[in-house]
């Protein structure tokens, strides 16, 4: 077996009942044989076990009180895979799916991701099976200050800085923020996607969406084109898909779709920047569910427990969960004249859908390299923070934006030097490992 074959079939034993980390693993390091046999030193040094084993992974109970004086029990993480580059960063995520196996695909994938950035991050995930939707504001920040209660002894500013991610926004950064405050009896930049009164930064909500968006702008402008009078669709409502949609409408775009769990909606029209405050209404405020849209505006239709993967668009922008899009989908999608796919979430695309878009050469941005400008914002938050300063809005989206033309540019050269010009996913993980490889290889045997 080869050196890759081997590495995966320890990740395997080692982390059995995980698919989901072991398909972000397999993932990148399919694609790092060119760099693994140009520099024998990464094998020699056994740097691909050493990448696959997180440096730490802490699970605790979470006890809490809920609004009829019940005692409900749930379980919290956190992986704080690797320092080589930076403190351990990267979400908070509070949904029922919540794993070890999911929290340790999205700490590697966020490794590379970070490294990408040119920010000095490490790479760390976290959450909890704990479920906001339906709770009151008071369960939710019970168990927030429980769950900070814990968690708090293991990060700092410069050791591990979580943010948010599904389930936690700035309501939930908010009531952790204050317990560790509390805790610690401390102010400091412990947390990203903080409040714009207490340390917060501009553009950080918008920072992902705006950021698959730029990134896609730049895959455009290698074929001579642009987003301006494309048809776009758009899945999730949340946070991501809602300024992927804002960024769209400013650049001359048009989104047609915005989807939940429970269906999607098609609107020919598109949504403008009125249906859009909407939706942020809706989703940020009420905490309703998309088929309200559809009920709320004319000749929209909703295609219930439906995904917006079989509607004609010539850009796709998955920004929902992982594994959204799998291989009958992406035919679909190429099928219907779909020219670019930039991932706003994190691992949106099965392999089987992965293996068509590289297969038929459309412009392909994978989430660690589309999707970065979310945590590129929060390391500008930290910059900030250490600072004692805030930039304007300007100046963060100014930022924001040479980041993410930086980070086409750097998986794009590195996808060339290594034989195959338009394979971003190759791009984006050669690059992001180089970096993080040679870090370890300079700090020894840690």
């Amino acid at each position: 077996m080869s050196y890759v074959e081997n590495v995966m079939e320890l990740v395997v034993k080692r982390n059995p009942a995980e698919p989901e980390f072991h398909q972000a693993v397999k993932e990148v390091l399919d694609t790092l044989g060119p760099v693994l046999q140009r520099h024998p030193k990464y094998e020699k040094n056994r740097i691909l076990e050493r990448l696959v084993e997180p440096e730490r992974v802490i699970m605790f109970r979470v006890p809490w009180f809920d609004d009829r004086g019940n005692i409900q029990i749930n379980r919290g993480f956190r992986i704080e895979f690797n320092s080589a580059i930076g403190p351990y960063k990267g979400g908070l995520r509070f949904h029922p799916t919540v794993y070890l196996g999911i929290l340790k695909f999205l700490a590697f994938e966020q490794i590379l991701k970070n490294s990408l950035t040119t920010l000095p991050m490490g790479g760390g995930k976290g959450g909890s099976d704990f479920d906001p939707k339906g709770k009151s504001d008071n369960e939710v920040m019970r168990f927030c200050q429980s769950f900070m209660t814990e968690l708090c002894r293991h990060i700092g500013a410069d050791t591990d800085v979580p943010a948010g991610d599904i389930g936690v926004g700035g309501r939930e950064i908010g009531y952790l923020f204050g317990q560790y405050k509390r805790i610690r009896n401390e102010f400091t930049g412990v947390l990203t996607g903080k409040g714009l009164n207490w340390g917060g930064s501009l553009i950080r909500p918008e920072a992902t969406g705006y950021g698959t968006t730029y990134f896609a702008e730049e895959m455009l402008k290698t074929r001579g084109d642009s987003i301006k009078g494309k048809v776009c669709t758009v899945s999730g409502s949340g946070n991501v898909a809602q300024y992927t949609v804002e960024k769209i409408n400013q650049l001359g775009g048009k989104c047609v779709s915005l989807s939940d769990s429970n269906g999607t909606i098609y609107d020919p029209a598109g949504i403008s920047p009125e249906k859009l405050a909407y939706v942020m209404d809706l989703k940020n405020v009420r905490r309703g569910r998309i088929r309200e849209y559809a009920e709320k505006f004319k000749g929209v239709e909703y295609k219930e427990g439906m995904r917006p993967w079989g509607i004609k668009c010539d850009c796709a922008f998955p920004s929902a969960t992982q594994n959204e899009i799998n291989g009958e989908d992406a035919r679909t999608l190429v099928k219907n004249g779909c020219i670019l796919v930039a991932e706003g979430a994190n691992m949106p695309t099965d392999p089987d859908g992965v293996e068509v878009f590289l297969s038929k050469k459309i412009l392909y941005g994978p989430g660690k390299a589309a999707n970065a400008g979310g945590v590129a914002c929060s390391g500008l938050e930290m910059s900030q923070n250490a600072q004692h300063t805030t930039w304007t809005r300007e100046e963060v989206d100014r930022r924001l934006h040479d980041i993410m033309i930086a980070i086409h540019k750097n998986v794009s050269d590195t996808a060339k030097e290594y034989g195959d010009p338009t394979n971003y996913v190759m791009g984006a993980n050669i690059a992001g490992f180089v970096k993080v490889a040679d870090a370890m290889l300079d700090q020894g045997l840690v």
